[in-house]
């Protein structure tokens, strides 16, 4: 008789995660996910209810992964540096997870408490960037709007190549950032 293999929820997250990045079509399922863990599909439902509950872990995975990044990357910095900082790591984390990226964004459809949560953590951060400049608090959550429709959208038209010029996509992104950034300094003080 052959043993079970042992495996936990953050180790299927994690190779499902992997599947979804390395894939054209980014497309996963239980019984894909299950023949390449080498284990039987109905052992995914002790973790799992179906594939929509899988993709909303991943969802859930994927925030929790980039809020630990984003916090790591404002180690030692403030005010507009850490605001860019945690751009381009945000921007890294999605163009280097697209499949994952793109499930992240699968909230909209399954709102609820834990997954507001997880996304409110890692927008958390920008308040309290925010709350070190000298800028009101309305303002503030304006900018934080225009700057997560930025980074959502940059990476998403970047993630489907639709962006099929010589200049690299780089100097585009850190343009939009120093004019976003400068904009920003036009509401100090208001």
């Amino acid at each position: 008789m052959m043993a079970r293999k042992k495996i936990d929820k953050e180790q299927i997250l994690c190779r499902a995660a992997q599947i979804v990045n390395s894939s054209d079509d980014r497309n996963i399922s239980l019984k894909l996910l299950a023949d390449d863990l080498g284990i039987q599909s109905p052992s995914l439902y002790y973790y799992f209810k179906n594939l929509d509950d899988l993709k909303r872990g991943l969802m859930l995975y994927g925030w929790r992964q980039m809020e630990k990044k984003l916090l790591y990357s404002m180690v030692g910095v403030s005010g507009y540096e850490a605001l860019k900082s945690m751009a381009h790591t945000f921007f890294d984390y999605a163009i280097e997870n697209p499949g994952l990226f793109s499930l992240m964004l699968w909230y909209n459809q399954f709102e609820d408490e834990e997954t507001a949560e997880a996304i409110a953590e890692v927008f958390s951060a920008l308040i309290r960037i925010m709350d070190t400049l000298n800028i009101s608090k309305t303002n503030a959550y304006h900018l934080i709007r225009m700057f997560r429709g930025f980074l959502q959208g940059f990476s998403q038209l970047v993630i489907h190549s639709a962006f099929d010029n010589s200049i690299p996509i780089k100097e585009s992104f850190e343009l939009s950032l120093d004019v976003i950034i400068e904009g920003m300094k036009l509401l100090e003080a208001k």
